[in-house]
């Protein structure tokens, strides 16, 4: 019997840069998947965006389950084990399964001239290999990378999201919003309903989705939200005909508002948006999968999300965010102001050498008493160098300490903190997930 963790090395040495590897397209996932002829039985939601994708993923996993469906939920990357990625009623499944499906996977592989699977593709489709041997009833699956050439796209959509566009992976998607917008409509179908998250829209998006005649909704337009502290209330324009699919506009459609809600479990202003998009999507689908208000209500307030503001009580207290690029680390540094007074912020940061690193640690100027900047000994990762450079450049203030591991960056900050101060962990999965070790938190 071979092991999980003897599988993922085994993945690992299919592509020359391992988990990292990147090789986007089609052709090969879709290759192996006809030999696995893997079919689609049930709706299938493919969430994509810059940011926000995984808390929109969580909500429509959380509120599926609670109204009684064996939900599939397929998401990446993972913290601490590779079982996160595949859950099935909100469960990761056992390494059993996981190795079953690997095995079937590698078959169909074989059987296609040894095609050459990057990690996330034989993933993708071990994913989809657990999902139809439990039979669920509705899968969420999130995009990787991009959306058009990602492995998830292989699959069809019967609800297509896009959470946001902002600047990341640009040497893959390109340097604008337009390029990285037409990338991330690339999982639109034509006929099918597909959803827009980001305020302002890149103008590639919406002539994707015009040409391929996709019934594009869109956030303010369609959709939307308002509330304060203390509740939400969310609201929708009801769609015309799929046949009218993408002629309507503010004037179309009955006002639907579905008002005191509370606020939800996750953290942060932008939350609001996620949940609204999540809302969105159920609503789009309640013809085939009707859900009552009571399981919404619990689907937001019982989502599970490890490393995005995760707070860690105790004293002083610990905030887990993998926040590693400018929008995401801007929600982060909202999310400190909210949290009340603290002496002192320590904040143990490591991160990918291809990120806007100055662009990310910019929404943290003036915030952060001691840096502890870490090396991350991974194939793209920065040195501790690096990313202390970028501090003094950019006069983002507070006093710089060089570590060779967020392990030992975090030891080092929780020597230095007292009771009344916060010790804040971001950058990367990999800071985040060292740092979990070394506090020996469950996934």
């Amino acid at each position: 019997m071979v092991l999980l963790s003897e599988w993922l090395a085994y993945l690992e040495s299919l592509h020359p840069k391992g988990e990292d590897g990147i090789e986007l397209g089609l052709e090969r996932v879709s290759r192996v998947k006809a030999k696995l002829q893997q079919k689609q039985t049930c709706p299938l939601i493919i969430v994509g965006g810059t940011n926000g994708k995984g808390s929109t993923c969580a909500y429509l996993e959380a509120i599926y389950s609670f109204a009684g469906y064996k939900v599939g939920c397929y998401t990446s990357p993972h913290l601490l084990e590779y079982n996160e990625r595949i859950r099935v009623d909100r469960a990761m499944v056992d390494d059993q399964m996981v190795c079953r499906a690997f095995a079937r996977v590698e078959a169909a592989r074989k059987s296609a001239d040894n095609c050459a699977l990057t990690y996330f593709e034989f993933g993708t489709l071990a994913a989809w290999e657990v999902f139809a041997e439990h039979q669920v009833e509705i899968v969420i699956l999130e995009v990787g990378l991009g959306g058009r050439l990602d492995a998830v796209n292989a699959y069809d959509a019967d609800c297509a999201v896009v959470t946001g566009i902002a600047l990341d992976h640009t040497d893959w998607l390109g340097a604008t919003r337009e390029s990285i917008g037409f990338e991330k409509a690339g999982i639109y179908r034509g006929g099918k309903p597909a959803l827009c998250a980001d305020p302002e829209p890149p103008q590639s998006l919406l002539d994707h989705a015009s040409t391929i005649g996709a019934n594009l909704r869109l956030l303010g337009r369609d959709f939307g939200y308002f509330g304060d502290k203390t509740q939400w209330t969310f609201w929708q324009r009801e769609a015309p005909s799929c046949a009218e699919h993408s002629a309507f506009s503010q004037d179309n459609g009955r006002l639907i508002r579905r008002g005191g809600l509370a606020n939800p479990a996750l953290r942060g202003d932008c939350q609001l948006r996620n949940a609204a998009t999540g809302l969105m999507v159920i609503d789009t689908l309640k013809a085939c999968l009707p859900v009552s208000m009571q399981a919404i209500r619990r689907g937001l307030m019982e989502p599970e999300l490890k490393g995005r503001f995760q707070v860690v009580p105790g004293r002083p207290i610990k905030v887990l965010d993998v926040a590693h690029n400018p929008q995401a680390v801007a929600v982060l540094a909202d999310n400190l102001g909210e949290m009340g007074f603290f002496e002192k912020t320590y904040a143990v940061v490591g991160m990918l050498a291809d990120k806007d690193i100055a662009g990310a640690l910019a929404a943290l100027a003036g915030k952060i008493d001691v840096w502890f900047v870490a090396s991350l000994a991974v194939p793209r990762g920065a040195t501790a160098e690096v990313l202390a450079t970028v501090i003094e450049l950019g006069k983002l203030g507070g006093q710089i300490e060089r570590c060779p591991s967020p392990a030992e960056a975090f030891m080092c900050a929780a020597k230095r903190a007292g009771e009344n101060d916060r010790i804040l962990i971001f950058g990367s999965f990999y800071t985040v997930a060292a740092v979990m070790r070394e506090m020996k938190l469950k996934p």
